[in-house]
């Protein structure tokens, strides 16, 4: 069953939120509570019907169940990324293991949360989520050796040759395009991109498959090396010296 937000003087600044949960208790229970934390939400009980909001909608926020009739919510989270929907994810679920996290995150989740869980804590990981930003820049692209980014169109191109990336894979070259020249640590990466504490996850793990993915795109079919590996410290994108 459909369920939205629906008092008059809401302001459509407000950040909206979808929740695709099956349970219904569940369901109304986190709909009411990030509705009264100030939150534009709409709910969905299954993947087709979620997915039918979030094209219409647009939430700037999806908060997912794994257990869901006909498909999980890891098929949800692969198509999103997949169609390049541009929506932060916080995976929610009773699936709460060390190798469950990180299956949920390298599939492309932008956090992770147990059930039971703490309601604060839900919204306080609801509130960093839509807070996220990559670092402000005064320019439109950026060109190393002859890779170009493009930040309007989020796009990248290789010696004129599109580049196709993920959504999360963008972010994360972006940062380190911003930081070019520079060595950015792990650390940097998960505090800055992933806004990830190693206390809940093996981050590690995520960047390294991250980076690997990136290079083997902007990297592996060119003869020049931009996506340098600084063993011990971290990683820099930056034209070979000669």
């Amino acid at each position: 069953m459909m369920r939205t937000e629906s008092n008059q003087d809401m302001s459509p600044a407000r950040p909206r939120i979808l929740i695709i949960e099956d349970d219904r208790r569940m369901s109304e229970a986190l709909l009411c509570g990030i509705e009264a934390a100030g939150y534009d939400v709409t709910s969905a009980s299954s993947a087709e019907e979620g997915f039918f909001l979030l094209h219409r909608s647009h939430p700037d926020l999806l908060v997912l169940d794994l257990t869901l009739p006909q498909r999980n919510g890891l098929e949800i989270l692969q198509q999103i990324r997949t169609e390049r929907i541009d929506v932060r994810v916080l995976i929610l679920t009773s699936h709460n293991t060390v190798e469950d996290r990180v299956t949920g995150l390298r599939s492309g989740a932008d956090d992770y949360l147990g059930k039971p869980f703490s309601f604060p804590e839900l919204l306080a990981r609801i509130d960093a989520l839509l807070r996220r930003v990559l670092p402000l820049s005064t320019s439109t692209s950026f060109n190393i050796g002859d890779l170009t980014l493009d930040t309007k169109t989020r796009t990248a191109s290789r010696s004129g040759r599109p580049i196709d990336l993920t959504v999360r894979e963008f972010d994360l070259l972006l940062y380190l395009a911003e930081n070019r020249g520079r060595t950015v640590s792990r650390e940097m990466l998960a505090s800055d991109v992933w806004r990830e504490s190693s206390r809940f996850t093996p981050i590690d793990n995520v960047i390294d498959v991250q980076i690997a993915r990136l290079r083997r795109k902007i990297d592996d079919p060119y003869p020049l090396k931009l996506l340098q590996t600084v063993r011990g410290i971290g990683f820099s994108l930056r034209e070979p010296q000669p």
